[in-house]
């Protein structure tokens, strides 16, 4: 008789031999041949291809959220095994090294280098029913992406039912196009049938890869300068189109995210469409492209159109089976004046899409800069901000004896202002389709031109000889949502006058109960707001609004909110506005407009007519975020546009912070939170552990962390409070709102940062303890290969072991005076724990080349004792739980001075053989005469300070951390 012991002794049988066969394909996996794909690529480093650079551009500007992630989702149906994803998905990465890419900048430039395939790609199965998933898969999609580890796929499966599983692979788009995306289902599946059937590798021939053809476009763009001045001469005096902006109330209400508006379309109109566009030897996306861009004369009302369509750089048998962005904008530019036929403009669009297709392998950003200002409109606009697209059916992944059925998994915002779209999908009726930005285009005007745009296809399936003025509801353009735009100011108008358009557009506005706008006698006026309640928009998103909304000679030079709103010009604060700005961070500003584009700016001054682009923007913004310790994106930077307004928004943002923290400081009881500790890399492998160590035991902590990161260690017991090392600040607010300091972030980069928040800790720091986290890296090259604690520094030191010791004198001098208490500076080596900052460093850090070679199962080699003089080449190291309680241990009894956390000390030979042990690789361990400078370590730490928390406890031995940290990497958990 069976029992529930039964059933779950079977269960967990069943699941070690899924676990067994699992280890035994990914075992099989890293003992294959290399692929093709691991040749060893070009030397240097690749640039980024034009399509990257923009993409790379849109992540550093800011603002962009999820809207460049590329959710590919499948219902899958029958049997289906996540194991052998994983090991499909692993051998895909393997294959495509733009799938383990990362990007980076060295002055001023980005630039991508390609890192070896990890032991395995973690396949997360989550037990969801069908209500739940859309939410599930929408939060997965929606997760940043960090591009400079190298994150370009995860993967996520949702188990609704025993054999029902939806199956969520999400990219950046980055690394994949929807060319791409065909490629990567077509060859995940062949490697998922190998991975399941034990038929060995599907894939023989070696796939190109994305950095040869980053490089070769990068080779050829000298060669396109003829090329690139006719077509940049085509677009010279193009303008974006004069979209109907939201009205204040709509634009107020949005969340940022796209719209998107359908009216079906018969199920016969397609072929009509495709029949029609035959006779007039034009495709179905021309005809498609030719009722987009009579919709959108309908909505404008402007003859002279550009509407942005996608070209690809893919073509040729060398870029057969290429994984990669090799998208690019074709602006098309079509004059529709003269009330032409369907039939007629079709003609026009064709022979403009002809011609820009000619010009497809010219990248359209190389246009944009060779046009500089007058490539956008006087708001501001990108020249493209239409775009049109015919979709068919969606790409699924089709694994044997299993059904498949596309799952949508929506983004947040829209990449373009408008997008019209004719939509195919098998199985699916047809339809006319618009999505659109909800903070850039009026609601209204958006479902009128999706309206117009089926009309237009159906008439001209009907009649393509029918005039346009003639199609129903085509006489005349859509009224714009614009009234106040249309009227520029009068120069009779008295500075002040409510009649002002830009009073009009703020006063709409439900958030804003009063406006007036001052002109400055000379220069440009300037605007003031007061707001019905304190948590309405900004200066600087007002000043958006009016830049939306008007024409440009209209816009202010700055919107500024207040209290309230005298009504004489003298009681208002800047006004007129002074020919030159003053204070620190109108210096900055003027500093770095001056820096970056090569001249001083007047106050007035537009961005982009100073040369200004999206990489200065991203530039500009860095410098002055790091210098201020204010919050600033480039996106910030392109809305603001001149030295005044953006001076503008820093004085503002620079009173929020300082609200917020006055604010929130009397939240703070110190009378019922008595003893707290500040810690701060909070998110980090050692500060992880010793919040674990403190909750241990019942201490209060405040827990300084990213506002991206705070969610990760929001606790009982845990106060968060939002920032990071550049805010100068904020750092002097949570040292002085603490009772004691645990000083654990580093940049690991920018020694110069580390050195400016440890002074502003210092000069914050009142009472209590006070522990630095520190590094044996401070010792420098000492002479005796025996280290006792506190020797001194040798040269040569590491711009990071510099900085290390400089902070550390920094803590140590302060220590016991005005009212402080005792100071510890605790060196660690390298430190090992189960998590996953810890187990990068494994991978990635100054292990790396060990790791990497024994989960290759390379030749390892390492140097060989005697070598140099020295008879020994290892590391020291540290358990993170051994290194948390010395930690601890110093705030209750403080060292006054340096002491060393150390667990242990490994050779390198016995380092390369338990990690080829515990990965199950065949690598060979070999010694050599030759010292690379990664593994030219020869010294012994001695901890005796610390030997009472430093002492061991069960499963803090080496081989039982590293094992821990690798069965964590392979098996995707922690």
């Amino acid at each position: 008789m069976s029992t529930d012991a039964d059933a779950t002794a079977r269960a967990e049988q069943q699941r070690l031999q899924l676990e067994l066969l699992r280890r035994a394909r990914a075992g099989a996996a890293r003992r294959s041949p290399a692929a093709p794909a691991d040749r060893a690529p070009a030397p240097g480093r690749p640039p980024l291809s034009r399509a990257q650079r923009r993409m790379w551009l849109m992540e550093r500007l800011g603002g962009a959220g999820d809207s460049y992630h590329v959710p590919f989702a499948t219902r899958v149906r029958g049997p289906f095994d996540p194991a052998a994803l994983a090991t499909a998905l692993h051998a895909l990465v393997v294959r495509h090294t733009i799938l383990r890419t990362c990007y980076g900048e060295e002055a001023g430039e980005p630039f991508q280098e390609v890192l070896p395939a990890p032991a395995a790609i973690a396949v997360p199965v989550v037990e969801a029913d069908a209500a739940e998933a859309p939410a599930l898969l929408r939060e997965e999609a929606a997760r940043p992406f960090d591009l400079a580890v190298g994150e370009a796929v995860r993967a996520r499966v949702l188990r609704h039912a025993e054999q029902d599983h939806t199956v969520l692979l999400t990219f950046h788009h980055i690394a994949i196009d929807g060319g791409s995306l065909d490629t990567v289902a077509d060859e995940l599946a062949a490697l998922y049938t190998a991975a399941t059937d034990g038929s060995g590798p599907p894939l023989s021939d070696a796939p190109p890869q994305y950095a040869d053809h980053a490089r070769r476009e990068h080779e050829g763009i000298p060669g396109l300068r003829a090329e690139l001045d006719r077509w940049s001469a085509l677009l010279a005096d193009a303008a974006p189109p004069r979209l109907p902006a939201p009205r204040p109330s709509e634009a107020s209400a949005t969340d940022g995210a796209a719209a998107v508006h359908t009216v079906p379309l018969a199920p016969a109109l397609p072929d009509a469409l495709r029949a029609l566009g035959a006779e007039h030897r034009a495709t179905l996306f021309a005809v498609s492209l030719t009722a987009a861009f009579a919709a959108l004369h309908r909505l404008t009302g402007d003859d002279d159109l550009v509407i942005g369509v996608a070209g690809t750089h893919r073509t040729g048998a060398a870029m057969r089976g290429l994984v990669g962005l090799c998208v690019n904008t074709l602006p098309v530019r079509v004059d529709v004046s003269g009330d032409p036929s369907f039939a007629h403009l079709l003609h026009r669009v064709r022979d403009a899409l002809l011609d820009a297709q000619r010009h497809r392998h010219i990248p359209f950003d190389l246009a944009l800069e060779r046009l500089g200002a007058t490539a956008r409109g006087a708001d501001g606009t990108a020249l493209v901000r239409v775009t049109c697209d015919v979709l068919g059916e969606p790409t699924v992944l089709r694994l044997p004896d299993t059904s498949a059925e596309y799952v949508d998994v929506p983004t947040g915002g829209a990449k373009f202002t408008l997008s019209y779209a004719l939509a195919l999908g098998a199985g699916e009726p047809p339809a006319a389709l618009v999505q659109f930005d909800r903070d850039a285009l009026d609601e209204a005007a958006a479902e009128a031109t999706v309206r117009d745009y089926a009309a237009l296809l159906d008439a001209a399936a009907a009649d393509p000889e029918l005039a346009l003025s003639q199609v129903p509801g085509f006489g005349t353009p859509h009224d714009r949502a614009q009234d106040p735009a249309e009227a520029e100011p009068s120069a009779a108008l008295p500075a002040g006058e409510d009649a002002h358009p830009a009073v009009q557009v703020l006063r709409a506005h439900p958030q804003v109960a009063d406006a007036l706008v001052v002109q400055a006698e000379g220069g440009r006026p300037v605007a003031y707001a007061m707001l019905s309640d304190s948590a309405g928009p900004s200066g600087n998103e007002l000043l958006g609004l009016l830049r939306r909304s008007l024409p440009a000679a209209s816009v202010p030079a700055a919107v500024t909110v207040l209290d309230a709103l005298p009504r004489t010009p003298g009681g208002l604060p800047g006004a007129p506005a002074p020919a030159v700005l003053s204070g620190p961070r109108a210096a900055a500003v003027t500093e770095g407009f001056a820096a970056l584009l090569g001249r001083t700016p007047p106050p007035d001054g537009d961005f982009f007519e100073l040369g200004g682009h999206s990489l200065v923007a991203v530039q500009l913004a860095e410098r002055l975020r790091t210098g201020l310790g204010l919050p600033l994106t480039g996106l910030d930077v392109l809305q603001a546009r001149t030295p005044r307004a953006l001076t503008a928004l820093l004085d503002e943002r620079a009173a929020e912070q300082s609200a917020a923290k006055a604010a929130a400081r009397p939240a703070r009881s110190r009378a019922t939170r008595p003893g707290t500790v500040l810690v701060t890399g909070a998110t980090g492998g050692v500060g992880a552990f010793v919040l674990r160590e403190l909750a241990a035991r019942g201490r209060p902590v405040l827990a300084l962390a990213r506002p991206e990161s705070a969610h990760l260690i929001a606790a009982e017991g845990v106060d968060v409070v939002e920032g990071d090392l550049t805010d100068l600040a904020g750092l002097r607010d949570a040292v002085a709102d603490a009772d004691a300091v645990v000083h654990a972030a580093s940049t690991f980069t920018r020694p110069e940062v580390d050195l400016a928040a440890m002074e502003a800790m210092v000069g914050a720091w009142r009472g209590g303890p006070f522990v630095f986290v520190s590094s044996v890296d401070a010792y420098g090259h000492p002479h005796a290969q025996r280290v006792v604690e506190e020797s001194p520094s040798r040269e040569p030191l590491s711009p990071y072991g510099r900085a290390k010791a400089e902070c550390e004198a920094m803590v140590l001098r302060a220590a016991g005076t005005d009212g402080r208490g005792g100071a510890s500076a605790v060196r660690s080596p390298i430190v090992w724990g189960a998590h996953e900052r810890l187990r990068e460093q494994l991978r990635w850090g100054a292990l790396g080349t060990l790791y990497q070679a024994a989960v290759r199962g390379e030749v390892i080699e390492v140097p060989r004792p005697g070598i140099a003089g020295h008879p020994w080449y290892g590391a020291a190291w540290v358990h993170a739980a051994a290194l948390a309680r010395a930690v601890t241990e110093c705030l209750d009894r403080p060292m006054h001075g340096v002491a060393n956390a150390v667990s242990g000390h490994v050779s390198w030979r016995d380092l390369a053989q338990d990690l080829t042990d515990l990965l199950g690789t065949d690598a060979e361990v070999r010694e050599s005469d030759a010292v690379p400078r990664d593994l030219d370590h020869r010294w012994h730490y001695d901890s005796h300070r610390l030997a009472r928390p430093l002492r061991p406890r069960p499963g803090e031995d080496r081989r039982s951390v590293l094992a821990e940290m690798i069965g964590g990497m392979t098996d995707g958990s922690a």
